[in-house]
């Protein structure tokens, strides 16, 4: 899976001091509000406060504030991967930055990571796989709906992020074309109908992940992972709260982004032979409840039916001599 890779032309600029040609820039307002472009010599940047030639942002520093020809300044900074990530065109709902944040960690993506998803999507969490794994490792994409692979496929091209990324337009239920991967992450409906493609497509002790809403998909995806050979499985929700940058009030804002999505990591075991094995504590713990609970209701069916024919029968005492 070690093809060569080549580096786009704007990955070396992005991350100059100054504006360049073909990058993407952010220009912020003394409001917050935050405009994504691309500079373009000859083209013009067009907001309620007003205009900016492109020509009088290339080669400045970026961090330089800029104003409008009515006056009104603005920000000039480098996007940041959470900015590339939720300002994308988006034709589905997108993973946010603080799940795909964690994503990369439980991963443990670097340069030079394989790593498969299914599904693309508007490609908002591809961007962040492929910027962990790049310069030298690639994302292996797979979406089956045209107009989602048309739409990720452009927002990579846009973040300069496409030659770390081969797409492709078709289903995984007959399984993924590589193997060998670090890494596995489905984004899809019924993840545990894919855990045996999974397994084939992973290297031996890769890592899988899988993002679903709602707590029936974990609980499906959870017995799905111990029934196929995982171990070392974990459900985890993050949730993250901005505060108000006053020094003399600090306080939290007033609203958050809360639920959004469970989180469920799991390694594949080789000799799955005795899974139960590597079940955590909690679960072995529950599992031996169950046990002693099936017991304790046996026996008092037992008891019940004792009760309902008169009672426990004993043989007759011999009479003596």
């Amino acid at each position: 899976m070690n093809e060569p890779v080549s580096l786009p032309s704007n990955w070396v600029s992005a991350r100059t001091p100054t504006a360049q040609p073909g990058q993407l820039i952010m220009l912020v307002t003394a409001g917050g509000k935050r405009h994504l472009i691309q500079l373009q010599p000859g083209r013009r940047f067009h907001s309620h406060l007003g205009l900016l030639e492109h020509d009088d942002l290339i080669g400045l520093p970026l961090g330089t504030t800029v104003h409008s020809q009515i006056g009104h300044p603005l920000l000039l900074l480098e996007p940041s991967l959470a900015d590339l990530m939720t300002r994308v065109r988006r034709s589905t709902q997108i993973i946010y930055p603080k799940d795909a944040a964690y994503l990369v960690h439980k991963l443990s993506l670097r340069s030079g990571s394989h790593i498969i998803e299914a599904g693309t999507g508007s490609g908002a969490l591809t961007i962040a796989l492929a910027w962990a794994v790049a310069p030298a490792g690639m994302v292996y994409t797979y979406e089956t709906r045209a107009d989602n692979f048309t739409t990720a496929s452009e927002n990579l091209r846009r973040a300069g992020l496409l030659p770390y990324v081969k797409m492709h337009q078709e289903s995984i239920s007959d399984g993924f074309h590589q193997t060998g991967a670090d890494a596995v992450f489905l984004d899809v409906r019924t993840p545990w109908s894919f855990l045996a493609q999974v397994r084939t497509a992973l290297r031996p002790g890769g890592f899988f992940a899988s993002l679903v809403p709602t707590t029936n998909q974990v609980s499906e995806l959870l017995l799905g992972l111990e029934s196929t050979g995982f171990a070392d499985i974990e459900v985890e929700e993050v949730l993250v709260r901005r505060y108000k940058p006053v020094p003399d009030r600090l306080r939290p804002d007033d609203s958050m982004v809360g639920h959004t999505g469970f989180l469920i990591s799991a390694r594949p075991v080789v000799d799955a032979a005795d899974p139960g094995r590597w079940l955590s504590e909690e679960r072995k713990r529950y599992e031996a409840r169950k046990e002693v609970q099936a017991m304790i209701a046996e026996e008092e069916e037992r008891r019940t039916i004792e009760r309902a024919e008169g009672g426990r029968k004993y043989p007759k005492m011999p009479l003596p001599g």
